[in-house]
């Protein structure tokens, strides 16, 4: 029986390396042209993978990250039992979930609404007014709400005039209307763009369902909940993935350009917060730990939400 299997195992050695020679000459051609994508990936992407053990050591700039003291779990310890860690947490997960919560749907649902209309030219209209926020930087999204909801803004100047309030409201100086600011303007800068996607998906449906659809006396809702919407399905599920993934990234410019004193505790989440304690105050091993943890986190989050996905919905990244 032994020596069957050294047989087996010899013979199965050589064809394998045969299928592999002969996938290789085939694809040749194409993964030569990948060589330069994979280098800028290997020198952009993994190179700088070094610098994650700045987050193990006491860094001193201008000394080399390997000869600095190794300190282990000292900057994460740091970081989980410091008074800011609670409310860093707390703004980080109710931003990203209010931004899942209310930025998830509302592509798909305008991206539906947007296929179901028969004019074309109006659609280009709406669809490039959708579009148009998402190239504005937050910079100008931020002058645009002082200029609105401000103190002296618009918003307090109508209510004013319309005796509906006695003094201006402080929308941007009270930590209470933050996260909902910032929701509404994640939701009115990104929504059109993220419609692309979902409307590339609907195009890919087969129009012959949508007929045979019709000859079963479906309507243009039945149409869009049996047919429009399990045909993109997989395009949701993937992105909930990364959604999911991503709940962390609650943002960063927005925070820092909308928010103030009398807001951090409710603006302040994790980005804000290592580049406050790691850049500004000159802590990069504290700022790396708290950035590695972020994206270990975020890790695991893909891999179970993947997961999920696969044993309920069949449908999965890898």
């Amino acid at each position: 029986m032994n020596f069957t299997k050294g047989t087996d195992l010899q013979r199965a050695a050589p064809s394998k390396l045969t299928r592999l020679k002969t996938t290789w000459n085939r694809e040749r051609n194409l993964w030569l042209i990948c060589v330069p994508l994979i280098a800028w990936v290997i020198i952009f992407n993994y190179a700088p993978m070094y610098g994650i053990l700045m987050a193990f050591v006491d860094y001193v700039p201008g000394q080399s990250i390997m000869t600095s003291d190794w300190v282990a779990l000292k900057h994460f310890r740091a970081f989980i039992d410091s008074p800011d860690f609670d409310y860093v947490l707390r703004n980080t997960l109710a931003i990203s979930g209010l931004n899942i919560l209310v930025g998830f749907p509302a592509p798909i649902i305008l991206a539906l609404l947007l296929n179901e209309l028969r004019k074309k030219r109006f659609k280009q209209v709406v669809q490039t007014i959708s579009y148009l926020p998402h190239f504005i930087s937050w910079v100008v999204v931020a002058s645009i709400l002082f200029t609105l909801i401000g103190n002296e803004g618009i918003l307090n100047d109508i209510l004013l005039r319309l005796g509906l309030i006695d003094k201006p409201i402080s929308f941007l100086g009270e930590g209470k209307y933050f996260w909902g600011i910032i929701t509404a303007s994640n939701l009115w800068k990104d929504v059109g763009w993220s419609t692309i996607i979902y409307l590339s998906a609907m195009a890919g449906v087969d129009s012959e369902i949508y007929e045979a659809g019709k000859v079963d006396g479906l309507g243009r809702f039945g149409s869009i909940w049996h047919i429009t919407i399990p045909g993109i399905r997989t395009t949701i599920v993937l992105l909930w993935i990364l959604g999911i993934g991503g709940i962390l990234n609650a943002g960063f410019e927005q925070q820092l350009l909308i928010g103030n004193a009398q807001t951090r505790e409710y603006y302040e989440v994790i980005d804000t917060y290592a580049y406050k304690y790691g850049i500004q105050l000159g802590n990069y091993s504290y700022g790396a730990a708290v950035g590695l943890m972020k994206a270990v986190i975020g890790m695991l989050l893909v891999f179970g939400a993947n997961r999920a996905a696969k044993k309920w919905l069949d449908t999965s990244i890898f």
